[in-house]
């Protein structure tokens, strides 16, 4: 019988330890800054009620939900009948939970769950894998990772600003300067499409115009009409849409309906975002920018890098009603997640990671033999005690197998003990890059270190 290779289910990935180390320092910038604007941090479980999950991100949204099967025989309570009457109706017999698709529903769960333990408004932060059962591609995985932000019991305008200045900080801490940070309101675009005639149909306008980038222009102007728009006012949408400055976007939506209330809070956040116009905020409205998520209900939010080939990298928006479903009505939310998978792409592509954070040791200790290993235990520790990131070689090889295996792993320094080296105690500190050798007592190695 032969052994089966081992693989990876498609669209998951393992991380060896540079890819670790390059990801940690992903998200230590982001929960610095979390922490930095009052965040506290949540965790949920990875798998939620299928009831929890159904409903909240459209049909669309829906259909990549992962089911786990119900434990034991999760087939001796279906019948024949179950089968026949198709996939959707037994998997509702065979499968009571998922994984979860996103950190904001399980949040809203939280928040109903916990409200009486909540001081309101609530600042949570959340970095944990979500999975969707997606076709994977360049930036698109099953399994990823998310980095939340949310505020709710709050509908100041001034949380919009306050997260957008949240994306600014965090790119900059990054030193990622390549992006745009689009947004636009979910009230303009239901009043865009009410004018083209969709009242009723708000969502369904939403999911086409939000395909604009992927099918163009003309394919989704043949969607609305098959939705039963009207045509003249489609292509004056289509050509609002290609408009490119803020005040003259504005000026066209108040000559549509000057007292929607989408076109108020759009008005207001730029107004507040002038304060800070010495930070390089690089924001611009986009009507074209419409999120399939059918839970948000006011701003939104999408952060696209420019000068990569790459989807959207942050995304969010308000959500004044995803806690009602859960009978905890008049919370309003407002919530980004950061996507630390393709940031790290991002990143990755334009070179922007820092060297060091990739070196797993200072120094390494070898030796010539098993009395020299024991004698080399204690130094060890003192290293790690000064909080120099040290290592030991743990068996009594040759030399040059332990300074070949200081070189595989890229450690600048490696200490060398010997007879002589225990008799005096001055051990040799060898720089492996030039190759230059000293011999130090255990104080001035520590200083070395410690600069």
């Amino acid at each position: 019988m032969s052994k089966s290779k081992p693989s990876l289910p498609r669209g998951t990935r393992d991380f060896g330890p540079e890819i670790s180390a390059k990801r940690s320092y992903i998200t230590d910038k982001i929960k610095q800054n979390f922490i930095k604007y009052g965040f506290s941090q949540i965790e949920t479980p990875a798998m939620e009620n299928l009831s929890t999950l159904t409903g909240k991100y459209g049909e669309e949204g829906d259909q990549l939900l992962y089911k786990i099967l119900n434990s034991g025989d999760y087939l001796s309570k279906t019948t024949p009948k179950d089968y026949e009457e198709g996939s959707k109706h037994l998997t509702a017999k065979i499968s009571d939970k998922g994984l979860r698709y996103d950190l904001t529903v399980p949040f809203a769960r939280f928040v109903v769950m916990n409200q009486h333990d909540i001081s309101f408004p609530f600042k949570r932060f959340q970095i944990q894998p979500v999975w969707r059962a997606d076709r994977p591609q360049k930036g698109r995985y099953r399994e990823f990772y998310q980095c939340d932000a949310d505020i709710v019991g709050t509908k100041s305008i001034w949380n919009e600003v306050e997260l957008t200045l949240l994306f600014n900080d965090v790119f900059n801490d990054l030193g990622l300067e390549d992006y745009m940070i689009k947004v636009n309101h979910r009230e303009i675009l239901f009043l865009l499409a009410k004018y083209v005639g969709l009242a009723g149909k708000e969502i369904p306008f939403c999911t086409e115009i939000d395909k604009l980038d992927k099918i163009g222009e003309e394919k989704v102007i043949e969607n609305i009409l098959a939705l039963n728009g009207d045509g003249k006012r489609v292509n004056e949408v289509m050509e609002l849409l290609s408009i490119s400055d803020q005040k003259a976007i504005i000026e066209r939506i108040k000559s549509i309906d000057s007292g929607n209330s989408g076109v108020k809070d759009v008005i207001s956040y730029f107004e507040t975002l002038d304060q800070f116009q010495d930070r390089g905020i690089k924001v611009e409205l986009d009507l074209s920018l419409a999120r399939g998520l059918s839970y948000y209900t006011g701003m939104i939010y999408e952060v696209k890098p420019t000068s990569v080939q790459m989807g959207s990298i942050c995304g969010g928006g308000r959500y004044d009603n995803l806690t009602g479903v859960f009978g905890l009505e008049g919370i309003s939310g407002i919530g980004i997640s950061f996507g630390l998978d393709r940031i790290y792409d991002v990143m990755e592509e334009l070179n922007l990671f820092p060297k060091e954070i990739t070196q797993k040791l200072e120094v390494l200790i070898v030796h010539f033999s098993e009395e020299n290993l024991r004698h080399g235990q204690p130094i060890l520790m003192k290293l790690r005690d000064a909080d120099i990131k040290a290592d030991l070689y743990p068996d009594t090889e040759k030399i040059k197998k332990q300074f070949n295996y200081a070189d595989k792993i890229q450690t600048p320094f490696t200490l060398i003990i010997g007879d002589d080296e225990m008799k005096s105690g001055e051990y040799m500190l060898k720089n492996m890059q030039t190759g230059e050798q000293k011999p130090m007592n255990l104080d001035k190695i520590i200083q070395h270190f410690k600069g």
